[in-house]
């Protein structure tokens, strides 16, 4: 098929959720993916952050094609190797108790929210149910995650909410003193607010978040699910706070395209949940765990955390150099970079795209880069380069 093709029984069959860009792509390979007809794309968006890898990485076929000769599904009635090995590597790289595997960021967080309701539940303090998110927040699409989402616009029109979360304002401790009582049960928190705008939480204020939830006996749970698995030049956000959350949500990038998402919880909050607390009927399924711990077995190497790191370093300052008067900032950690312009964003994402150049925006006037993991500077010049024509061509419209 054709791209028009592809998009005309899209527009047929598809479910309109999504406003696409008016290509099907068809191959992938590394940092590069290819349309149906044919034409090259430098693709900095990675499936939002998922192909930490890139595409058709060889060790990540290997480890699909391999266990897909064996057992690809049997539910979660029984025990399965890869899911018990998967586990054992989290729990290593963590440092916390237990594991539950799902499919997506939205489920591991729903998880997470319920975990915290059900253990105060369970230690007979019920009416401990409150969870403080943060303004600009983004924690998913279910209902519990969606309530947990600082942003209005994504409840509009689903009321009514799940009850029980309170928004502070992100990096003010201040706001978040004001919203404590004797029914809160956890804070959700990400390190770094992508949908947001690229928002990078400071010091002071996260490690306050640890203090406080110590104080108050209560849960701190740190939404990892964009930043996880290497994204931010350290295998989790967490590590450069020199601390540590009860509960790490994670996706994306943890099955390197293949859908796969986790929790991981400290051993007293694990206690929260017994067998018909929660369940999910694909998750931590043998295809998906076999191919995370693919990803975990590369990018937990310090070697190719150092090259995140410094890959992310010439990318922000490429960008730096481009010296466009319309740039009010660029910020982020690793390879997940927001630049902020002085106006909306939306043409010169287009712009880049009909130019070969794939991005993603991160609010009105944020465009977001996050590149594969494995990204070569020679790809980030490439990209670099179409950005900046694409950057001319805004400038004369």
């Amino acid at each position: 098929m054709t791209n028009l093709d592809s998009i005309y029984k899209a527009e047929n069959y598809v479910l309109s959720t999504y406003n696409r860009f008016p290509i099907s792509l068809v191959k992938g390979e590394g940092s590069y993916v290819w349309d149906a007809d044919g034409k090259e794309y430098v693709d900095f968006v990675s499936g939002i952050a998922v192909c930490a890898l890139g595409h058709s990485n060889p060790s990540l076929v290997k480890a699909i094609t391999e266990q897909a000769q064996q057992l690809w599904h049997i539910s979660n009635l029984y025990y399965n190797e890869p899911q018990v090995l998967l586990a054992e590597k989290l729990i290593s790289l963590t440092g916390l108790g237990k594991v539950f595997f799902c499919n997506s960021g939205a489920e591991a967080n729903e998880a997470a929210i319920k975990l915290v309701r059900k253990y105060f539940y369970r230690h007979n303090e019920a009416g401990r149910n409150e969870i403080i998110s943060f303004n600009k927040s983004f924690h998913g699409r279910t209902m519990g995650a969606l309530a947990a989402t600082g942003q209005a616009k994504y409840h509009e029109g689903f009321a009514p909410m799940v009850a029980g979360f309170a928004y502070a304002d992100y990096n003010d401790l201040s706001s978040v003193e004001k919203l404590i009582s004797d029914k809160l049960c956890a804070i959700i928190v990400e390190p770094i607010q992508g949908e947001g705008g690229i928002n990078l939480a400071e010091l002071g204020f996260i490690r306050g978040l640890r203090d406080i939830c110590t104080r108050e006996g209560i849960w701190l749970i740190f939404d990892e699910v964009q930043t996880g698995v290497g994204r931010t030049g350290k295998l989790w956000a967490y590590e450069h706070y020199g601390l540590k959350p009860d509960i790490i949500t994670m996706a994306k990038a943890l099955g390197g395209g293949f859908p796969i998402g986790a929790m991981v919880v400290a051993d007293k909050v694990a206690s929260g949940f017994a067998p018909g607390d929660h369940a999910t009927t694909y998750g931590g399924n043998p295809l998906a765990c076999a191919v995370a711990s693919a990803v975990l077995d590369i990018v937990g190497e310090t070697e190719f955390l150092d090259k995140v790191k410094a890959r992310g370093d010439y990318l922000v300052q490429s960008l730096k150099d481009i010296g466009d008067s319309r740039i009010r900032d660029i910020r982020g950690q690793g390879l997940l970079i927001g630049v902020e312009f002085s106006e909306e964003v939306g043409d010169l994402i287009k712009l880049c795209v009909d130019k070969g150049l794939l991005l993603v925006g991160a609010g009105p006037n944020v465009v977001r880069f996050i590149p594969p993991l494995n990204v070569k500077e020679v790809e980030i010049n490439k990209a670099i380069a179409i950005f900046k024509d694409a950057l001319k061509a805004w400038q004369s419209n």
